[in-house]
């Protein structure tokens, strides 16, 4: 399996609807494929999403990615020690050739 979402997806689709539909033509299957995709996109909630719709998780990660973080929301990288004061280790030490 190389994508566990996708295999999901592609089950769901057959088993819901591909093994129970059939279609007039091409047109008709693009119509009907599109409606199905909105409702699982729009209208069922998902597990793997805390339950809800793929659409409404998708909207509150839009809204969590424009809105700009508070200062110690940042993922920026922090220093880990505070700088030496000036005046302190000014020197550098030598190096030994190898």
């Amino acid at each position: 399996m190389q994508n566990g979402f996708v295999e999901s997806f592609n089950g769901r689709m057959r088993d819901e609807f591909l093994n129970e539909t059939l279609f007039r033509n091409l047109a008709h299957a693009r119509e009907l494929i599109a409606a199905w995709v909105t409702d699982y996109n729009t209208e069922r909630p998902h597990s793997a999403l805390g339950y809800q719709t793929p659409a409404g998780f998708a909207l509150h990660l839009t809204t969590a990615i424009a809105r700009p973080a508070a200062r110690d929301e940042s993922s920026a990288r922090r220093a880990i020690a505070q700088p030496a004061p000036t005046g302190v280790n000014d020197h550098q030490a030598p190096v030994a050739a190898g």
